[in-house]
């Protein structure tokens, strides 16, 4: 597969988790990684260990539902790098709690992050994306957006509309040479599951690694190709046929 050479990524939410290793997977494969991340001092760490590994990483602090802050960052990725090749909309949080007892502002914090967030930095990366020949959207779905569990309102709300952003996009972007691509990924060993499930059996998770590695994979393929959605399970997932 041909390498990250030269390319320039913006990966939101990726100082842990899945966030680290799609930076890991690509900076080690010659892309120049930009960390947009929350916590400051996680994105920081992730860089840092990057830099060790041989890799190029820089990092902004960034939320991603505030419009103002994702132009910023965007802006100052294209200014100190002069492209912009790929976006990767990693970042997400969720509250597990019933519906009748969701506060109305957890679920705004989780439909901002998870739905709101992609759309503005999908919307003002355009400005850069496909300037050097066509570029790529990621956005990091769910097994979520595909079934329900209870206790779990919001995330489901955001995930099933981030599904169905990304397959408009996927539609009205083609034509202008960008690509855009959902992940639907199952349970993986990240602290998004393990911190708030420590009962959870890990032996039915998947390493994020393996999906960053599907994610560098899309990334990789030929100009006049397209894959719309990948989902991608752990083997011993036994909820999915």
């Amino acid at each position: 597969m041909p390498g990250m050479n030269g390319k320039v990524v913006f990966v939101t939410g990726g100082g842990r988790g899945l966030g680290a290793a799609i930076c890991r997977s690509l900076a080690t494969d010659g892309a120049q990684v930009v960390i947009g991340e929350m916590q400051e001092a996680l994105a920081k760490q992730c860089a840092s260990e990057l830099a060790s590994a041989g890799g190029r990483a820089d990092t902004m602090q960034l939320d991603v539902g505030a419009e103002d802050g994702v132009c910023a960052a965007l802006d100052e990725t294209a200014r100190r790098y002069g492209r912009l090749d790929v976006l990767i909309n990693n970042a997400g949080v969720d509250v597990t709690a019933p519906v009748d007892e969701l506060a109305v502002a957890d679920w705004d914090r989780v439909i901002r992050t998870n739905l709101r967030g992609p759309f503005l930095t999908s919307r003002h990366a355009l400005r850069y994306l496909g300037r050097n020949g066509g570029g790529h959207i990621i956005n990091i779905a769910s097994t979520a957006a595909k079934r329900t569990w209870p206790n779990a309102t919001a995330y489901h709300a955001s995930k099933w509309g981030l599904l169905g952003l990304s397959h408009a996009l996927h539609a009205e972007l083609r034509p202008k040479g960008i690509k855009v691509t959902a992940i639907v990924a199952g349970g993986m060993r990240t602290p998004f599951l393990l911190d708030r499930f420590p009962d959870i059996d890990v032996d039915t998770l998947q390493e994020p690694a393996n999906v960053a590695e599907v994610i560098r994979f899309v990334l990789s393929l030929p100009a006049g190709t397209v894959v719309p959605e990948v989902m991608v399970l752990p083997m011993k997932e036994t909820s999915w046929p």
